[in-house]
């Protein structure tokens, strides 16, 4: 299904957006026992694993786990409905992504979308909002829905409120990370974690010159492919990002990118090479690579002290790879074919992965030894069963002395120690010669935010931020089926979940290396540079936003 277009995608997708709005799509009914099961599970796991258990409890006065247990005495009454929304609802309170509770759904693999990108411009406290990407469909051919054009309301609500709204129930531990995910959720939502929208259409008025117009569209329904990360159960377990933007980052391909989208499925379905040398791309021309889902690399022309200058352009979509050596080799590829001297890197909205991938990249920009982000456990019963257990010998003896160790020192938290190898992270060393600044939003995270950290705390270059920091992910996150394998033969073993309930859970806490060693990255992100993207960035392929980053990087320089 993934392999269509998106106009023949809408047509045989439309039905099953309906069908799923009626039932909420739901293909299972939770009893009165596998309601107490769901619960029984979560309640030891989020006391006992769950890495910021403590950090939310003071953050946000949320204490998921007495929120379970009072959950407990009357989840009985509830309708399946008000049960699984209220377990979401306690889960998502905690802001944390990587942190997700999945009810039974008949549209598993699958994400709701309307044909167009909403972005905002403009200082955060006063945004505006418009229309950046637009598909065809007869709804907006009617109407005169076009890129460019500025929303009035959404649904009849004024669009800062109805974006407001949305954020409050949202992940994310700032308003403007809130916010940058809630204009995701406008217009893409990944059916895997969380419910269809309560409505069947969208009313948007909208603004073309200074007439207002409306328009009614429909929600639709896109399969996505699931992430590579899961396929391999190996790297599964070295994961951090967040699931629900990559279905999301996928489905904007899909829409806005086809291109991309069918040389990634070719290279998958091994119907092109992919790695033949291709003629040297012109200016504003994409590079050829072999990982188009993920990295897309070209030289771009801006201005610099009014003058036109070259400058390199990487952008890395996503960490969701299973191959780590190949990942590295092709970025490094790509660098030797984009000017020497200047270089921007672009991680916005990159929704993070394989943690391997993203801190040995670091080495390929700078002289220093790179020091890998560290990473601790909670310390309690359940976190110390499994270290203890033989079969999580490979994966977590390393924190097994800190956590017995806690049993007498008091210490909350184990001994952080790295998941990269150190020696992984200088095995290549510097490849790209010039200054390379670094550029990030709030919807960078996860392992986006493990390489904004060590970019920033090894001096690599400077880093722009638009919004106030990174996503501040903060986290090696991990699935039930992986803690379930763990726990395996300990005392907090727990019997399969009933059918289609799924969950992730962040067990693992990172914490910055090099010049801010100890700091934690959940909840904070990584600060920097601030910058307000203009009209111009969002309508014309972020102009203003090249040239900022070309005088920054004559200042670094």
């Amino acid at each position: 299904m993934a392999d269509l277009s998106w106009e023949a995608a809408s047509a045989q997708r439309g039905k099953y957006l309906s069908v799923a709005l009626k039932g909420r799509g739901l293909v299972t009914t939770l009893g009165p026992e596998d309601r107490l099961k769901v619960i029984d599970t979560l309640i030891p796991l989020f006391e006992g694993v769950y890495c910021h258990l403590p950090q939310k409890r003071a953050g946000y006065a949320a204490d998921p786990v007495q929120a379970l247990r009072l959950l407990r005495q009357r989840c009985i009454e509830m309708t399946d409905g008000e049960f699984h929304l209220a377990v979401t609802g306690i889960v998502t309170g905690l802001r944390d992504a990587h942190t997700r509770y999945v009810g039974p759904s008949g549209l598993r693999g699958k994400v709701a979308v309307l044909p167009f990108l909403v972005e905002s411009y403009g200082p955060q406290e006063a945004p505006r909002f418009i229309v950046s990407k637009v598909a065809k469909t007869a709804e907006v051919e009617k109407s005169g829905f076009a890129e460019g054009v500025e929303l009035v309301s959404w649904n009849y609500v004024p669009m800062s409120r109805a974006v407001d709204v949305y954020a409050a129930q949202e992940t994310g531990g700032r308003r403007d990370a809130r916010r940058a995910r809630a204009l995701e959720t406008l217009t893409f939502r990944s059916l895997d974690y969380g419910p269809p929208p309560d409505e069947h259409k969208v009313n948007i008025e909208f603004m073309v010159g200074r007439t207002r117009r409306e328009v009614c569209i429909p929600w639709r329904v896109v399969g996505i492919p699931a992430a590579t990360l899961g396929r391999n159960s190996q790297v599964a377990l070295k994961a951090a990002w967040n699931p629900a933007a990559e279905s999301v980052r996928k489905a904007k391909t899909l829409m806005f990118a086809p291109a991309a989208w069918d040389a990634n499925r070719l290279r998958t379905s091994g119907s092109t090479a992919g790695t033949k040398e291709a003629p040297a791309a012109a200016v504003g021309e994409d590079i050829e690579t072999s990982l188009p889902n993920v990295l897309s690399a070209r030289t771009i022309e801006t201005k610099l002290d009014g003058k036109r200058v070259t400058i390199g352009y990487l952008r890395i979509w996503s960490f969701d790879v299973d191959d780590h050596e190949g990942f590295v080799t092709e970025v490094n590829r790509l660098l030797q074919q984009l000017p020497a001297d200047r270089l921007i890197v672009d991680l916005r909205a990159n929704p993070g992965g394989l943690i391997w991938a993203a801190e040995r990249l670091l080495q390929l920009f700078t002289d220093e030894t790179v020091l890998p982000t560290r990473f601790s456990l909670l310390a309690t019963p359940v976190t110390r069963a499994m270290a203890e257990s033989a079969f999580n010998h490979l994966e977590l003896d390393a924190w097994l002395e800190s956590l017995t160790d806690a049993v007498s020192t008091g210490e909350v938290y184990s001994q952080p120690i790295p998941l990269t190898d150190p020696e992984w992270c200088h095995d290549i060393g510097r490849t790209y010669p010039g200054v390379a600044v670094l550029v990030v939003d709030p919807n960078t995270y996860s392992s986006g935010d493990l390489f904004a950290a060590g970019w920033a705390d090894h001096g690599i270059g400077p880093l722009i931020c638009i919004g106030q920091a990174t996503g501040a992910g903060g986290a090696n996150v991990w699935g039930d089926l992986q803690l379930s394998e763990a726990l395996t033969g300990t005392p907090f073993e727990f019997d399969p979940l009933p059918d289609g309930v799924h969950f992730t859970m962040a067990i693992r806490r990172a914490i910055r290396s090099g010049r801010s060693d100890g700091v934690p990255i959940e909840d904070l992100g990584i600060r920097g540079i601030p910058y307000a993207l203009t009209r111009r960035d969002l309508l014309e392929g972020n102009r203003d936003l090249h040239s900022f980053c070309a005088r920054t990087l004559r200042d670094w320089a």
